[in-house]
C-alpha cells in the first residue's frame, strides 16, 4: 500500500493537454521559444533555403496549367456565336490573315477553326479582345430562339397551295377509310395483319443476280410492282423484271457513284407519264430519265455530293433531294428549277421521306436528328431526338401517324406523330441500319436492312421480329418492299440484288392441287 501512494501523487501532478490552436494552448511566448529551440516547432525565415521542385513535378504542374488553359479556351470558344453562312466565315478568316479554307476542310470544320482562332486571340489579349460584328460574345442565353422568315418565290407559293389542297383531300379520304374499317364488323385489321405476317414468314430467295462490277448502292420497286431498279458505284442503273429477274434497260446515269434512286409515282401506271426514274449522285447532280433511258432533266445547285431522293407522293412534279451540304431541296421536274432550299440540319442530310397525305416531309441526317417539316407553311414543326449516332433512313407508315428511323446506333425507332414521342426502340441489328421501309399499302410490317449482312421484318402491331433474311455476303446498302408486301428486294455491297418472294404454305399447295384434281374429274 505504501508503494502505491507516490504513483497517485505523480498522476495528480500531470498537466492537462488542451486541443486547439497554438495561440490558445500556449501559456506564453516563452513556451513557444522553448519549442523552437528544442526543434519541435519549425518557423520559416527569410534566410532559410527553399527546396526546388523535381523535374517530374515541374512537368506535371505545366501539364496541369496547359489543361486548365485549354479548358478555359474551349469555354470561351463555346460562348462565341459564329456566323452560319460559309461566305461570312471565309470573309472573317481572310480578315484575320488566315487561309479561307484548308485542303479537305468542310463547312463545320471551317467554323470550328474560326471559333478556336477567336478564342485564342481573346486569351492572348487577356480577355480584352473586342468581339467582331459577326461573332459577338453571348452574355446570356436567349430564352426563345429568334423566328425569321425568308421570302419565297411565286413557284413556291403555288406549290404550297397545291400541296395544301391535295393533302387535305387525301387526309379526309384516309380518315374516312380508317373509320369505315373500324365500324365494319366484317373488318378485323388485327387478324388481317397476323395473316399477312404468317405469309411473310415464308419469304425466301426467289432470284439472286450480279448487279454490277462494283457494289450496289440502292434499289427500288416500280409503283405497279413489275420492275425493280438497282444503282451502283459505277454510275450505272439497271432495270429488272420481278417475275424472272431478267435484265432490261441498262442506263449510264452518272460518271460518279450513284447514291440514290427512285421511281416516279406514276411510272408504269400512266402511259403518258414521261418521267420514269430519278437518280442522285456524288457528282452533286440529280437527273430524271424516261422509260427508254433518255435524259429529261438535270438538277444542279447542291454544293456537295447528294445522298438520297424521293418524289412527292401527291404533287408528282416535285422531287426532293438531300445532300452533304447540310440542306435538302425541292425541284420542279418540268422546269428543272429549284423551288425550295431548306436549311435546318447542322450536318449532312442523308434521307428524305413524305407523309402519305403529302402534307409533311421528314429528313434525317448525320446530326442524329429527325426533322419533320410542314410543306404547307414551310416550318419545322417537330424535331425527333433520341438516336445517339447519325440517322440514315426514314419511312412514314401508310396509317399516317407512325414514322420509323434507322441509325448508326444499331437501333430502329418508331415515333408517334400524335404524341411526338418514340413508341418503340427496336435493337434491330448489330451494325449500322442502312434502310427502313414500311409495307406501302397498310403498313402491316416494317423492313430494316443493315451492314450486318441481314434484313429483318418486324410486325406492324407490336414491332416484334417476324423474319430474318439471310443470304448476302456483304453489307446491305438498300432495300425496298413491293406494293402488297409479297416481294422484297435487297441490294448489297457484295454486288448482288436478291428478290425475296412469299412461298405458299404446304397446306395451300395441297388444297390447290386437290381443287385442280376435282376440276379435271
Amino acid at each position: 500500500m505504501t508503494g502505491e501512494r507516490p504513483e497517485a501523487e505523480e498522476v495528480a501532478e500531470e498537466e492537462y493537454i488542451h486541443f486547439g490552436t497554438l495561440e490558445k494552448t500556449a501559456r506564453n511566448d516563452e513556451g513557444i521559444a522553448e519549442g523552437v529551440a528544442s526543434g519541435n516547432i519549425h518557423k520559416q525565415s527569410a534566410d532559410q533555403e527553399t527546396l526546388e521542385l523535381s523535374a517530374a513535378s515541374v512537368a506535371a504542374r505545366e501539364r496541369h496549367e496547359a489543361i486548365l488553359a485549354d479548358f478555359e479556351s474551349r469555354r470561351k470558344a463555346r460562348a462565341l456565336s459564329i456566323p452560319t453562312d460559309d461566305g461570312a466565315v471565309r470573309k472573317k478568316l481572310r480578315e484575320l490573315g488566315e487561309p479561307m479554307t484548308l485542303f479537305g476542310e468542310k463547312q463545320m470544320e471551317r467554323r470550328d477553326r474560326l471559333r478556336m482562332l477567336l478564342a485564342k486571340m481573346d486569351a492572348d489579349d487577356g480577355g480584352e479582345l473586342a468581339a467582331p460584328e459577326d461573332a459577338e460574345v453571348l452574355t446570356e442565353v436567349p430564352k426563345e430562339p429568334e423566328l425569321f422568315y425568308t421570302e419565297g418565290s411565286s413557284d413556291l407559293l403555288r406549290c404550297r397551295g397545291v400541296i395544301l389542297e391535295s393533302s387535305l383531300r387525301m387526309a379526309a379520304e384516309r380518315i374516312a377509310q380508317q373509320k369505315r374499317k373500324r365500324e365494319d364488323p366484317d373488318e378485323d385489321e388485327e387478324m388481317e395483319t397476323k395473316a399477312t405476317l404468317e405469309l411473310v414468314k415464308n419469304l425466301s430467295i426467289n432470284s439472286s443476280e450480279i448487279g454490277d462490277e462494283r457494289p450496289l448502292s440502292a434499289c427500288a420497286f416500280s409503283p405497279d410492282g413489275t420492275e425493280v431498279v438497282t444503282s451502283s458505284w459505277s454510275g450505272l442503273c439497271k432495270l429488272w423484271t420481278v417475275g424472272d429477274a431478267k435484265k432490261g434497260l441498262i442506263l449510264r446515269a452518272h460518271d460518279e457513284r450513284i447514291t440514290g434512286v427512285c421511281y416516279h409515282p406514276r411510272a408504269g401506271l400512266d402511259a403518258n407519264q414521261p418521267v420514269h426514274i430519278a437518280t442522285a449522285s456524288a457528282d452533286r447532280t440529280a437527273r430524271i430519265w424516261s422509260r427508254e433511258g433518255k435524259l429529261l432533266q438535270t438538277f444542279k445547285g447542291h454544293e456537295d455530293r447528294l445522298c438520297r431522293l424521293n418524289f412527292h407522293p401527291r404533287v408528282h412534279s416535285l422531287l426532293a433531294t438531300t445532300s452533304f451540304d447540310a440542306t435538302w431541296r425541292l425541284w420542279d421536274v418540268e422546269t428543272a428549277q429549284e423551288v425550295l432550299l431548306q436549311e435546318g440540319h447542322s450536318r449532312p442530310v442523308y434521307d428524305v421521306g413524305f407523309h402519305p397525305d403529302g402534307s409533311l416531309c421528314g429528313t434525317v441526317g448525320l446530326d442524329t436528328h429527325c426533322r419533320v417539316w410542314d410543306l404547307r407553311v414551310g416550318r419545322n414543326i417537330l424535331t425527333l431526338t433520341g438516336h445517339v449516332k447519325q440517322v440514315l433512313a426514314i419511312s412514314f407508315s401508310p396509317n399516317g401517324h407512325h414514322v420509323a428511323t434507322g441509325s448508326d446506333d444499331h437501333t430502329c425507332r418508331v415515333w408517334d406523330l400524335r404524341t411526338r414521342k418514340s413508341m418503340y426502340t427496336i435493337p434491330a441489328h448489330s451494325k449500322l441500319i442502312s434502310q427502313v421501309r414500311f409495307e406501302p399499302v397498310d403498313g402491316q410490317f416494317l423492313l430494316t436492312a443493315s451492314y450486318d449482312n441481314t434484313a429483318k421484318v418486324w410486325s406492324g402491331l407490336d414491332f416484334k421480329p417476324v423474319k430474318t433474311l439471310l443470304g448476302h455476303e456483304g453489307k446491305i446498302m438498300g432495300a425496298d418492299v413491293a406494293r402488297g408486301g409479297e416481294v422484297v428486294a435487297t441490294a448489297s455491297y457484295d454486288r448482288t440484288v436478291k428478290l425475296w418472294v412469299q412461298d405458299k404454305p404446304p397446306d395451300e399447295s395441297v388444297m390447290a392441287m386437290g381443287d385442280d384434281t376435282m376440276e379435271e374429274s
